[in-house]
Formats: structure tokens, sequence, C-alpha cells
């Protein structure tokens, strides 16, 4: 049967356009098509009548339309949800190698400390200084990908870290992944200071296939290191040449391709622990093992019972770091990979251990659920513990976390994409509906349609069965576009109520889509100064009602990552209870005898972090805002540092807002409603002697608690600026939704606030002096 090229026309709603393209008569049967025979039915005469530019044009407008329609969504969404402030650069060359988005996750690890091996805080609980700066005390991760990255070694995360103490040094054996070779080394770091701080030293162990778990051991004064390297297919002990960096292999202790190995010795013998998911019926992340022996070169003797553990992946069977003896019994970390691989770390007790009998039972871990999600270093999971005592009444544990589950980079993508195909698919469909787009498939360039003579009777029948499935297939398209069309008609009120319907899920997949492959993985992570992290507290004065505020207020910025502690100075009304709050940190609330605007800068021993955040509990921002504005008081803690500039300048000196300011070229002002300060320099300043004729004025006021401040920074500084301003990338005031905002008459304001201005010029000298221009940073953060 011939085909010929024709001239084929499609009617449609809104235009229409040619299309010409090779017709098979035999695909379409009357009843679905009109076309027979090789010919198309007359179409109808205002058909023909239509230009034929129009005809093509619908189609196209049609995608030119939702193309920007749903661009312009994205990039709308993007633009609101998105921080306009990246990341800093990379320091070095070395580091802009590492720390890479990485399916298997972002490892780092933390350093905790407790009285027993059963009680456990993170570092940042225990209040260690690195040293006299404001910018401390040191908080968790102390070791991530940076570390080593900046060291020259670049890495993508580190994980399974395992201590080993020498006198007052403290040697961290991690897995490193390799960023240029996406391959598990064993780097290893030094701490002369507890763990507040960390120096990599290299590589320690290199092999040519993966390698991470290094559990490393004394044994008859050698060092030795166990690392799982289960791809080679056996399980290697290796001792220390040179420690810590120089290995050499010692033996092959068991030809088995063991997981996350570790020996004890305990009660006369040898165990040797580990999991093989290579045996038939074992069941992954669920199964263990156990052998004895008398030396931890072996021979080594299977367990009665092995395996001792085949179970489910969430049974805590896998393990997870390093066994540990406290008074004289024996505990083993093991993994809980519910949900995610690595979800959390469970303690188990062992009961019985001997060649023919093992039993364990689970005991509190003693650490903390970190409570902040993706805010939290390991707030995803938590999957290697190694705790190992320092003296008799002091422990040290090291712990891996990371913030997203596994897998977590990839998901993304398929779930981005996934949600950009079918809005794509809506869009298809709405101009199927609406008449703008018909498909058809030119089956000539799928399937070969010439053939010489000789090959017309062989390949005929064979053709004919693949065009009569494609047929079939095509015909029940038809039908089903037909059907739609007859059901959803876009010229009544319901069929466009059905296309707005469809356009609005198109535009919602659209802006998901935007989210999961551009919006990264929805953290604010803090920002790291010179390599090391630290938290500060968030102070907020209120009164009973603005109490629905700070409710929200408290669920919102308890879950950023810096944020160590909140503490509430209630000036007036009954105090609420704080377990009327959702918090993901503590919160105190600091009862005031009077209701005084000095009461914002009292001195509070309590405080346990030298930086506070004074923020007024009707601003709301998000928590990439705050942990920029700590970064940059971090790197200049002799400063204010805040997100509302405002300027002083005039004779008489008059207070002028932010866009007053930025017309006129500059700030000399911050507000500390919303700044960072050392709390110790600051509150210490503004209840002087010098501060009194200043705080009593406020008093009278009722106002310009915030200009005293400024102007004490200025007068008591021997730096020339005493102001840092950092730009919020948006900012809420909740106040004004609820009709308790303080100052409702802003004129009122300004005024008193000029009067302030005045009075203080001659008791603390000119603050107008110096003004500093916006967009002076590096960094961008103040435009």
């Amino acid at each position: 049967m011939e085909t010929a090229w024709q001239d084929h026309k499609f009617e449609f709603a809104h235009g229409s356009f040619d299309a010409q393209f090779k017709i098979y008569p035999f695909l379409f049967s009357p009843s679905t098509a009109r076309l027979q025979t090789g010919r198309m039915a007359t179409p109808p005469r205002w058909w023909n009548g239509l230009p034929r530019c129009r005809r093509r044009s619908a189609a196209f407008l049609f995608a030119v339309s939702a193309s920007l329609l749903l661009g312009s969504t994205a990039a709308l969404f993007a633009w609101i949800t998105f921080s306009p402030f990246p990341k800093p650069l990379p320091v070095s060359a070395a580091s802009s190698l590492g720390c890479r988005p990485d399916g298997e996750g972002s490892w780092s690890v933390g350093v905790f400390h407790g009285e027993s091996p059963l009680s456990l805080k993170p570092i940042e609980s225990w209040g260690v200084w690195r040293n006299a700066s404001a910018a401390w005390p040191v908080a968790n991760p102390v070791v991530t990908c940076a570390t080593a990255s900046d060291a020259g070694f670049p890495s993508n995360f580190v994980a399974d870290p395992f201590l080993f103490i020498q006198g007052a040094d403290l040697y961290l054996f991690f897995e490193t992944k390799n960023s240029i070779t996406l391959q598990g080394d064993i780097g290893v770091a030094v701490s002369k200071d507890n763990g507040a701080t960390w120096n990599h030293l290299g590589i320690a162990l290199d092999e040519e296939w993966h390698l991470s778990y290094p559990y490393v051991f004394n044994y008859q004064d050698h060092i030795y290191m166990m690392p799982e390297g289960s791809k080679k297919g056996d399980l290697r002990l290796y001792r220390a040449l040179e420690f810590p960096l120089k290995w050499e292999l010692e033996k092959v202790i068991l030809k088995k391709p063991l997981i996350d190995s570790f020996i004890v010795n305990f009660r006369g013998h040898f165990w040797l622990f580990g999991s093989d998911f290579s045996v038939h019926g074992a069941k992954k992340n669920g199964e263990l093992e156990i052998w004895y022996s008398s030396s931890p070169f072996g021979p080594w003797l299977p367990h009665k019972q092995n395996p001792v553990h085949n179970m489910d992946k969430s049974s805590g069977a896998r393990n997870a770091g390093r066994p540990f003896v406290y008074n004289g019994q024996l505990y083993r970390p093991g993994q809980d990979c519910g949900g995610t691989y690595g979800r959390r770390v469970r303690l188990f007790r062992v009961e019985t251990l001997t060649e023919e009998m093992y039993q364990e039972v689970e005991v509190p871990l003693g650490v903390d659920e970190p409570r902040k999600g993706r805010n939290a270093w390991n707030g995803a999971r938590y999957h290697h513990l190694d705790v190992q005592q320092l003296k008799a009444d002091h422990w040290i544990a090291v712990m891996d976390g990371d913030r997203v589950p596994s897998g977590d980079a990839v998901r993304r993508l398929v779930v981005g994409y996934t949600a950009f195909g079918t809005a794509l698919s809506l869009v298809v469909l709405i101009g199927l509906i609406l008449s703008v787009i018909r498909c058809v498939l030119p089956l000539n360039r799928c399937l070969p349609l010439s053939r010489k003579r000789s090959d017309v009777a062989g390949a005929q029948r064979h053709d004919l069965q693949v065009y009569a499935k494609l047929r079939s297939s095509l015909g029940q398209m038809k039908r089903i576009v037909y059907t739609l069309k007859e059901r959803v008609r876009a010229n009544n009120c319901a069929g466009r109520f059905v296309v707005v319907i469809i356009l609005l899920a198109a535009v919602t997949l659209t802006c998901i889509g935007t989210h999961y492959v551009y919006g990264g993985n929805g953290v604010d992570e803090a920002y790291s100064v010179k390599g090391h992290y630290s938290q500060f507290t968030l102070i907020t004065m209120t009164y009973d009602a603005r109490l629905w505020n700070l409710k929200m207020y408290i669920k919102h910025y308890s879950r950023c990552t810096s944020v160590g502690e909140i503490l509430v100075v209630w000036n007036k009304g009954q105090p609420p209870n704080v377990s009327e709050f959702d918090s993901a940190v503590p919160v105190k609330i600091r009862v005031e005898k009077i209701n005084s605007l000095n009461n914002r800068f009292n001195i509070d021993p309590s405080i346990k972090t030298r930086a506070v955040l004074e923020l007024d509990d009707d601003i709301m921002m998000t928590c990439d805002d705050v942990e920029r504005g700590f970064k940059v008081w971090r790197d200049r803690p002799d400063r204010i540092v805040g997100f509302y500039p405002r300027l002083a300048e005039g004779a008489p000196l008059r207070y002028h807002d932010e866009r007053y300011a930025r017309s006129h070229g500059g700030y000399n002002m911050i507000l500390t409603g919303a700044a960072f300060m050392d709390h110790k320099l600051a509150f210490e300043r503004y209840w002087s002697k010098e501060a009194k004729i200043g705080r009593d004025t406020i008093d009278d006021l009722f106002n310009c608690e915030d200009v005293l401040m400024n102007f004490l920074y200025v007068n008591a500084s021997s730096s020339r600026r005493t102001v840092e301003y950092v730009r919020p990338s948006w900012a809420i005031d909740t106040s004004k939704f609820s009709g308790v905002a303080i100052s409702k008459d802003t004129q009122a304001h300004y005024r008193a606030r000029s009067e302030c201005l005045a009075k203080f010029r001659e008791l603390y000298g000119d603050l107008a002096a110096n003004k500093w221009s916006f967009g002076a940073r590096k960094d961008g953060w103040d435009v």
C-alpha cells in the first residue's frame, strides 16, 4: 500500500496551522478519524478561509505563553524563597574541590564530653573556650569536609570517627571521601585541647579499594588499624610504622568481606564482631556475626549462634563504633538503619558472651536527640560513636552526623525533574483541551516503510503485525483525547474551571520542581569562622499582651543552627510557663521588677555564651539571615552588628530611618532591637556610672535605649568603626498584624529619638562624625 505526501489541515479552537507529514491510511478507522483511503475528509469552509500563518501561529503562541508563564513562576518563586546571598567562596583552591553535594550525605564529626559514657553532652554544653576571643565557645561539628579540604586533601564528607589517645594528644581517624576519586580513604587529625580544635594531618591509609571504619587499637606496644575494606573481599590488619601517617599490612585475619568490624578483649578472649551481607539469606544492615580467638591475629573460630542477629535493619545489629567497658560490663553501639541508612545509634549492654551464647539488651544511649531537624549538623542521622575515658570522672566521645538522609541529593533531582515533567504534561493536556495541540506520530521515521520488491513478500506480514499494534495504541490514545475534549469543553464555565485547575496544578508543580532542583537541601547552615563554629544566646524583651508573638518567635528561632539558648526578659504581666513553648533549645524567663527598656541590657551571669542577639519579638527573618549576621559579628566581635541601619546627622542632630540613610550615602547607627554584641562588653558599658544619666533619660521617655548603646560604643571604643550592617533577605514586623506595636506613632517616636541624640551628644561625644557606606563588604551582605 503506497503512501503520499499531503497537506493536512487541522482545526483549533483558537487558531490553526498547516502540518505536512505522511499518513498511513490503514492506521485509522473511519469511526475514529476523518482519514479515509489516504485522503483527508473535506474540512469546513471557514478553515480553508483562514490564512496559513494564523494556523501556524496558534501552537507557537501557546508554547511561548506557557513557557513565559511557567518560567516567570519559577523565577518569582526562586526570588521569594531563595537567599540572594550565596555562601562565601572557598579560601583555597583545595577547598573549592571539596564539600561537593554527595548522594551519600554530608557527614561531619562532633565531640561530646560527660562524667560517664552513659551521659554525654555536646562540646558547646561544656563551655569549652579556644581562647579569650568573643567568637567562642566552641560548637559542633568540630571536624568537617572543609577541615580536610582546606588542608589540601579534598573531601566530600568525613565519617566513622575513631579516637586514639596518646598522653594529652587526641588522634582522630576517620573515613574521608575523596572528591576526585570518589573513594573512601582514611584521614587523621590531632587535637591538643580535648577536642576543641583539630589539625588535619593527612591521609593515613589509601588503598585501591574503598576504605572506612578505621578501628584503631593498641596491642603489645604496637598500634594497629583494622579498617573496613569489604570491596577487597577480606578483613585486613595494618600496623603503624610511623604513627599516625605510615602503615603497613600486618595480616589478612579473615577471608570474609566483613562490614564495620571491631575486636575487643573481654573475659579471657578476643572477640571479633562484624557483619557479612554476602552470605545467602543475610539481611542487609540487620546481620551480625561473632568470632573468638586467643589473639587479635587469629585463628578465629565462629560463634555457635552465628549469625547472632539477622533481623530488621532498624534493630541495631550492624556495629556503630567502638565497644566499651563500664563498671565491668561490655557495651556495644549498633546502627538503626530504619527509614534511612545510619538513622541513629542504639546502645546495647552485653548480658552473655561465651563461645555458645550471646545475649544483649538495649539501654539508653545517653545523648540527647537533635531537635533542629536539617538545621542541626546531625539532625537527620548519626550512626557512629567512639567513647573513651580520659580520667576517672571524665569521658570523651566522637560521633558523626548528617543533616540530610541518605540519597538526598539524588532524591531531590528525581522529585524535581518529575515535577517539571508532570507540569509539562499538564500544559500539553491544556493544549489538547483547547485544540491548540494535535498529536500525530510520523511512523515512517520510526519504522522502515520502503523495501525492495524481493523483500516485500517476506516482510509484509511482519510489518502488518507491527502496524496493527501501533494502530490499536494510537487509536486508543485518539479516543481518550476525543473523549476528554467532549467532556471538557473550553467554551463553557465548567470547562474553563477545569482548565484553570490544571493550570494551577502545573504552576504548583513548577514551584515544587524549582524548590527541589535549585533550592538545595533546605538547610540554613551556620557559617564557620576559621573553620570553626560557635553559638549565641537569643534575648528578647516582651510582656503579656504579646504572648502569641513570643510563641511563634521561639518556635521559629529555636530551630536556627547557632542559637544555643533563648532568654526572655519579661517586663510586665503574668509570665508564661516555659512548657508552653515549642522550642528546640532551652528557654529561660527572667521576670523584671519594673517595666523598663533598660532591662534589655541587664547584666546576667546565667548567659553562657559571649555573643548575644538582641532581637525584638515582633521581627521575623530567616535563619540564614541570622547566621550571616552571626558570622559577621564573629569576624568583628568588638562591634554592634545588626540588620537595621540608621543615620544621625544635621544641625541640630536628627534621627533618620534606613530609606533616608540609603539616599544620603551611609549609616552611623544600628538598632539594637536586632543586633549582635558581646554582652560582657556591651552590658558593662551600659550599666557604668557614666551611663546613668542616659539610663534615666530612657526611663523618662520610654525610648532610646538602642541610641544610648550606640553612643556608649563610640565613646568607649578605640576603633573608629563601631557598627556593621548586614542586610536581611526579608524581614516581617508581626506586631503590625496584632495591634500591639510599641511605637505606633512613627513621627512622635522619631522626635523623641532626636531629643535623645541632642542630649547624648552633650554627654558622650559626637556620634555623627563617622558615616559608613552601604555595599562596602566584599561578600555583598551590606548592599
